[in-house]
């Protein structure tokens, strides 16, 4: 005997012998919208009451982004996308071959591709980047310790003047982006 769940099917399929259910007629607009578009305007299926399809807009997250991405300072050319594939390819290339120097140059080419890109977009106010562009700095300051004084004995040590270096910027860096981002909120978004 089979069971009742067999017996049944699904909603999707269709009997030939029925017919379809026509498609429905587009939604009229809510008294709401309609009230707030000038009498006699058009929506794009052409008929009058219908509010126009727009775009969504992005809202900011915690700590995502939000509006659209900044424009390159380059137009249309992906200079920083260039160098990020070139600075991997050199990257790459001096693991391969064991050559220090590719390896410092593949990094240092990253490099420019990447602070270009989180730059534009953090003192923007599109999207934070205070902690990539906190350690920058941080890590030039612990550079330049281990070339002028030389590494200490206790490498801990090191870590607290990078410590400080990292969270003066972060600081700063952080006020900078919040800024930037009421400035892009309290400006009215093109759609």
């Amino acid at each position: 005997m089979a069971s009742q769940r067999s017996k049944r099917r699904s909603r999707k399929r269709h009997n030939p012998g029925t017919a379809r259910a026509r498609p429905l007629a587009p939604r009229e607009a809510r008294p709401e919208q309609a009230a707030g578009r000038p009498e006699g305007t058009v929506g794009r299926s052409g008929s009058a009451g219908v509010s126009e399809p727009r775009p969504p807009r992005r809202r900011a997250g915690a700590m995502g982004a939000y509006g659209e991405r900044p424009p390159s300072p380059f137009g249309g050319l992906p200079v920083a996308e260039i160098s990020i594939l070139v600075g991997a390819v050199v990257l790459i290339i001096g693991v391969i071959n064991h050559a220090t120097v590719a390896l410092i140059g593949g990094v240092v080419i990253c490099l420019f591709g990447v602070v270009e890109v989180t730059t534009r977009e953090h003192f923007s106010g599109y999207r934070s980047h205070t902690v990539l562009l906190a350690a920058i700095p941080a890590v030039a300051a612990e550079f330049v310790i281990a070339l002028t004084i030389g590494t200490p004995a206790i490498r801990a040590l090191l870590l607290i003047p990078v410590g400080v270096v990292f969270a003066i910027s972060a600081y700063f860096l952080r006020k900078r982006f919040l800024f930037a981002r009421q400035a892009r909120i309290a400006r009215p978004q093109k759609l």
